[in-house]
């Protein structure tokens, strides 16, 4: 099997200098045994070599690999996506995935990186994977909160840190803002704190934050396209589907249900790990202002939440140990998930059209058989 990713250079050293969003110089460098896809995806990754491995990415795989600069932090950091799928003529549907919304939740970023590894080594000998690489676009932001995540590697006392990095206003001396409640969505609603020092602090408005801001862009221009919305997050094994709101449900809550549930079910498959499905309200806390439930009111029809590993016992904290399994079991989900919105979209579609067409035949052979 052809190794993509980091494993095809598993025998060279690779040294890349990355170039900050302060124009600092970040070296990020990995030995030998460290570029082995075994060791390298076992492992959580600072955003130096995060940022490395999607130049890898793309350097690798030129031909169904690009990356695109959408917002910028507040601290002036880039916001970066990776575009994967084969390329085409014709516009083409999408997939967002977005992770690393909150800083502590490092499994995230390690989730997106391993998807993106998984895609990539299977599409050229799986024909599912590689009809969706041609009918859809994947864009995938491995570290939406960029300047938070890097301030939760900074030593053990920031790992914990949550929010944004912008500072408070208004006389509070305290730091950020909990990106997933300051998207316009019910803002302000329910689930939130308008105290600055708080882990649900909402923001001065809705899109106060710049992250948040970019993510609403790209979602604005692209909504058209975007057939699915997977944001992940960390702990709680839990899928949710919109809407955090107690008194709002969406108008294909039936659908997002069964769907989730299959996801939950070939979770499940993999190692054994029950994942419970349902809207925040139901099954965790009511809260607004989520990426999540924006998705689905600008008409993006499958929106999904994942709460990744564990229920507690570690945390945000998960051991590395468990970064492997975690993956695999929920990219089956994804990958439940996605399919079943590929299929959907093309074969519903064809469908369609060929019942117009027989229909269109039909008639047209009555009439001339009644003028005959």
């Amino acid at each position: 099997m052809m190794m993509l990713g980091l494993g095809s250079v598993g025998l060279v050293l690779l040294s890349l200098a990355v170039q900050s969003g302060h124009g600092a110089q970040d070296s990020a460098v990995w030995s030998r045994e460290e570029t082995t896809e075994r060791n390298y995806y076992t492992r959580y990754h600072n955003m130096s070599e995060i940022t490395a491995w999607m130049e890898q990415m793309k350097r690798e795989n030129p031909d169904v690999v690009s990356s695109m600069v959408y917002g910028q932090t507040y601290e002036r950091r880039n916001i970066t996506l990776l575009k994967i799928g084969l390329r085409s003529t014709e516009r083409k549907k999408a997939i967002w995935m977005d992770c690393g919304i909150h800083a502590r939740e490092w499994i995230t970023p390690a989730f997106c990186q391993f998807f993106v590894k998984e895609i990539l080594r299977t599409y050229k000998t799986d024909t599912k994977v590689n009809e969706m690489m041609k009918n859809l676009d994947f864009y995938i932001t491995p570290v939406l909160n960029v300047d938070g995540y890097i301030y939760s590697w900074h030593n053990e006392s920031t790992r914990l840190w949550r929010k944004s990095r912008s500072p408070g206003t208004g006389g509070c001396t305290c730091y950020g803002t909990d990106l997933n409640r300051n998207f316009y969505a019910n803002w302000g609603m329910v689930g939130v704190s308008t105290d600055c020092c708080n882990l649900f602090y909402c923001g001065t408005k809705a899109l106060s934050e710049s992250e948040a801001w970019a993510v609403t862009d790209m979602l604005g221009k692209m909504r058209e396209d975007i057939l699915a919305f997977l944001t992940i997050h960390s702990y709680g094994q839990q899928l949710l589907v919109p809407y955090g709101h107690p008194n709002t449900t969406a108008p294909n809550h039936d659908e997002l249900m069964e769907v989730g549930l299959g996801a939950a079910m070939a979770i499940k498959a993999v190692h054994g790990m029950d994942y419970t499905v349902g809207t925040s309200p139901d099954i965790l806390y009511p809260f607004s202002g989520s990426s999540q439930d924006f998705a689905r009111l600008i008409g993006i029809p499958l929106s999904f939440t994942f709460e990744l590993r564990d229920k507690g016992e570690h945390g945000f904290e998960l051991p590395e140990d468990q970064i492997q399994p975690t993956c695999e079991e929920a990219y089956a989900g994804a990958q439940h998930i996605i399919t079943y919105t590929h299929d959907k979209a093309f074969y519903s579609y064809a469908a369609t059209v060929t019942a117009t067409l027989w229909t269109t035949l039909l008639a047209a052979w009555v009439s001339s058989a009644i003028l005959l």
